[in-house]
């Protein structure tokens, strides 16, 4: 699995959450952030680089003689996941296991959006053909990327609902699909169904899928981007557009 794809989005917001959520609630956040630099391996001057300050200002903070505002906090936490990035995330592996975050192993990355955003856009950004017609002010609020074949080995049918995250308007990328079919009939079958589906991998729709889809009354398209790494980077992109 390729460092883009790990770890999944929703587990660097939850552990990016905690360690924010910490610190701010801290009576002395200073050494909070100080706990947390160390717990990442990281110097202060690794930090202040990746902040844009001088390890000067990264020591004055965590000595007390500067009280952290919200920004300032978001920058030092987005700091210590990057240098832990570069590592290749061992840091916060470990933490999302003492947290117990939980994700499903078919799970490739997960994210919401800020505001909604149309289907023809989503369309757009993974290289879409559409299979059926879709309501053309349809907007998602988050999408979710599976991996297909540890979805039908692994997931039971009630949680098929964990695909969906904060809300079921979403999409949800299906991938190393090859005609479609499993993925289309789990959507059948489930009570609770995603806002668009994508498929990605295959270049020749099952007849059954087709069936589904358009019975369904659901968005479907057929993504023929060159990979997952890029599907993920353009809905990462759409993630963290400014509204």
């Amino acid at each position: 699995m390729t460092g883009l794809i790990w770890p999944p989005r929703v587990v660097i917001e939850q552990v990016s959450q905690r360690i924010a959520g910490e610190i701010v609630m801290s009576s002395r956040p200073g050494s909070t952030m100080r706990k947390w630099r160390e717990i990442f391996g990281a110097s202060q001057l690794e930090v202040a680089h990746h902040m844009g300050v001088s390890p000067s200002v990264v020591s004055d903070y965590e000595k007390g003689r500067r009280v952290p505002g919200s920004s300032f906090v978001r920058r030092f936490v987005e700091a210590l996941l990057e240098i832990d990035a570069e590592r290749g995330w061992a840091t916060v592996s470990k933490l999302a296991r003492t947290f117990q975050i939980h994700y499903l192993s078919a799970v490739i990355d997960m994210a919401e959006f800020e505001h909604g955003v149309p289907v023809d856009k989503i369309v757009e950004v993974v290289k879409g053909v559409p299979v059926n017609s879709f309501i053309e002010d349809l907007k998602v609020y988050g999408y979710t990327v599976v991996d297909s074949l540890k979805a039908v080995l692994s997931l039971a049918g009630n949680e098929f609902f964990y695909l969906l995250g904060a809300t079921a308007q979403r999409v949800v990328v299906f991938t190393k699909v090859t005609t479609g079919r499993s993925p289309m009939i789990a959507l059948r079958v489930s009570t609770v169904k995603p806002a668009m589906i994508v498929l990605h991998g295959t270049r020749r729709l099952d007849y059954l899928a087709a069936w589904i889809a358009e019975a369904e009354n659901i968005p479907v398209v057929i993504s023929v981007a060159e990979s997952v790494d890029a599907i993920v980077k353009s809905l990462r992109g759409l993630a963290s557009a400014p509204q």
